[in-house]
């Protein structure tokens, strides 16, 4: 892994600082949480400003719609937008992390044409439909069936921690297309459209009070056939790299963020006195120490990643699974930090802290991160 930029890398962050600097300052308000056709409108408002400046799809290959541009790069830009304070993907998270690039890595000439170049451009949002309420964790067990009828599938079932379902335009999901195979081999990969009759979408509310979550019915809903990414059957294998883009590469701005985060307390805890306290300034110190750790290893899984063709290796378990605990440790360090204040509802440090108990759930349990890391990379015998 080569840690160092060179003359044309340098030169590509000092015009994206000119151009962040150039467009911030004229963005409009975010809206409220509450507000998701707001929130969308302003999410794929940002996605079209990096579009139309060169920015979107940075990373993808070029075939794909994107930049094809270095590791180093991609890396350039989700620090110095950070570090701007840029917009977040937001609604538009599961088709730009996702949806898109497992598309790109998986899907047909004509899959690729057809819905890749709307979610660079903004102009329509994904949503996930993998997980079930009876399944948990044991993602394979999903129930809801797919049924072939000529050129379409007919889907029933129920998905659940369906993320921007209510304002989505496709869904990435997961169905049972063979309930005699094995568990992990009955499996499809489909995009859905959300406008499709028989689906029903109830949001769900958070302990953080977003609604960003949704359960959905399906009653009936046909998918074209032309809509799956893979062979029927073969879907496992392609969630695998679903599940690659989601753990290895859709946390890396976020590292940026925690390390800035943790920037702030440091000033906190000096202006109100806490850090006189030696064992909070070991405790954010080793926070320090962690993210930048962490900040290496997203580097060498990104780079790892452009090495094998793109898609990120089982090394993305081992950083979600530290990422996720490091997060919340770094908002206990923050109510530490702000005593009273990190108990006020309104103030969006609570908000994060609460949202940070999420990330050992979220994109897989870290017991099944623990799983993967014990068989594939350490080559431990599966449990029995």
């Amino acid at each position: 892994m080569d840690l160092s930029c060179t003359p044309e890398e340098e030169e590509f962050r000092a015009r994206l600082r000119e151009w962040l600097a150039k467009v911030l300052p004229g963005q409009p308000p975010k809206p409220s949480p509450d507000d998701w056709p707001g929130r969308r409108a302003y999410d794929l408002g940002w996605q079209r400003m990096l579009y139309d400046a060169g920015y979107a799809g940075l990373h993808w290959p070029a075939d794909a719609g994107g930049r094809g541009a270095t590791p180093t790069q991609h890396l350039i830009f989700l620090e110095e937008t950070e570090n701007a304070g840029a917009p977040y993907v937001g609604a538009n998270f599961v088709g730009l992390l996702h949806a898109g690039p497992t598309v790109a890595a998986e899907g047909s000439a004509g899959q690729r044409a057809r819905w890749l170049p709307p979610v660079l451009r903004g102009e329509e949002v994904w949503c996930q439909g993998f997980s079930e309420p009876d399944a948990g964790s044991d993602l394979a067990a999903l129930r809801t069936r797919a049924r072939r009828d000529g050129d379409d599938y007919v889907v029933n079932g129920s998905k659940i921690w369906t993320s921007h379902a209510e304002v989505a335009d496709w869904c990435e999901l997961l169905v049972r297309t063979d309930a005699k195979a094995p568990k992990h081999r009955g499996i499809s990969w489909l995009a859905m459209p959300m406008d499709a009759p028989g689906i029903t979408v109830r949001p769900l509310r958070t302990l953080a009070g977003s609604t960003e979550f949704a359960e959905m019915f399906l009653d009936e809903v046909r998918v074209p056939v032309a809509n799956r990414v893979g062979e029927e059957n073969d879907g496992w294998r392609v969630t695998m790299v679903t599940l690659s883009f989601e753990r290895g590469t859709a946390f890396v701005g976020e590292v940026v963020a925690c390390r800035r985060v943790l920037g702030e307390l440091a000033r906190e805890a000096r202006k109100n006195g806490r850090w006189d306290d030696a064992v909070l300034r070991r405790r954010l110190g080793r926070l320090n120490a962690e993210f930048r750790a962490l900040w290496r290893l997203t580097q060498w899984n990104v780079s790892e990643s452009e090495r094998s063709g793109g898609v990120p290796g089982v090394g993305g378990s081992v950083f979600k699974l530290r990422y996720s605990r490091a997060r919340q440790d770094l908002y206990d360090a923050a109510a530490e930090v702000l005593g009273p204040e990190a108990l006020d509802l309104d103030s969006p440090w609570t908000l994060d802290r609460l949202s940070s108990l999420s990330y050992t759930i979220a994109a897989g349990t870290s017991q099944i991160q623990r799983n993967i890391v014990a068989e594939r990379i350490l080559g431990l015998p599966k449990g029995r």
